[in-house]
């Protein structure tokens, strides 16, 4: 059984694998794949897998795009932190969907109806074009929608600190930080579920573990491999490189 994993976080991608080893899927994984870009190269360069993992939102955009450039005839179980995707998932003949964090029970019926059913998936052209109209529309109009707070651990307890004192977000093991002026906090959600509800015209994700905020970007140096390096207000023992993916759509949000 040859599986793809198409995931933007790395340690999402290993936990899925540790899942499926604990619920008895006897697997061969061929592939772990990050971006969309690179899923197309891969889906035109290689033999179709038996079963691919599909996370929706990836490094450069929306795995669903990935329809557009190239025909995948496999069964697919789609994995997203956010569940406004659950009903246009199942739309494209997904075999199922899993909110994140997935819980074992889950993948397990998940991996029972992909059993049941074997038989190549086909993603139809016109439903694919309303899915991402739909996910566009939705997401325009939750970016009008500004964020003002956040709530942050403090203690034993919580406090809410105002959006605009962030200076950036980033994950850590599996634990999410925002850092202020001030202090560095403790956040109550992922780094995918905190960057799906900020202001984008403010905020950029640069790379899977790191969200930047415009005003504490003081400098941008050239990097290998065409990426470039952020000098950030308040650095704390972190790098911020800007995935290769996205150099160029970080420069022009960043001219706006």
């Amino acid at each position: 059984m040859n599986v793809l994993i198409i995931e933007d976080e790395f340690r999402a991608a290993n936990q899925l694998q540790n899942m499926l080893q604990k619920c008895g899927f006897q697997y061969n994984l061929i592939d772990t794949i990050d971006t969309v870009e690179d899923a197309v190269q891969w889906f035109q360069t290689n033999e179709m897998p038996n079963l691919v993992f599909m996370d929706i939102q990836l490094a450069d955009g929306l795995s669903f795009e990935i329809f557009q450039k190239v025909e995948v005839e496999v069964p697919i179980i789609f994995t997203t932190a956010f569940d406004q995707y659950a009903i246009q998932a199942f739309k494209v003949n997904s075999v199922d969907y899993l909110l994140k964090p997935i819980k074992e029970k889950d993948l397990q019926k998940a991996l029972e109806k992909f059993n049941k059913s074997n038989q190549s998936q086909h993603i139809e052209t016109s439903v694919l074009k309303q899915l991402l109209t739909s996910i566009q529309s939705q997401t325009e109009i939750k970016n009008t929608k500004k964020r003002t707070g956040l709530l942050v651990k403090e203690g034993t307890g919580f406090v809410q600190i105002k959006i605009t004192d962030v200076l950036y977000a980033y994950s850590e093991d599996s634990i999410t930080f925002g850092v202020t002026e001030k202090k560095r906090y403790v956040i109550d959600e992922t780094i995918d579920q905190l960057f799906s509800t900020l202001n984008h015209d403010e905020f950029y994700r640069i790379n899977r573990g790191q969200i930047v905020a415009k005003h504490a970007i003081q400098k941008i140096n050239p990097y290998f491999n065409h990426r470039v390096k952020l000098t950030v207000s308040r650095e704390r023992d972190q790098e911020f490189i800007v995935s290769r993916q996205k150099t160029s759509d970080f420069k022009a949000w960043m001219n706006q």
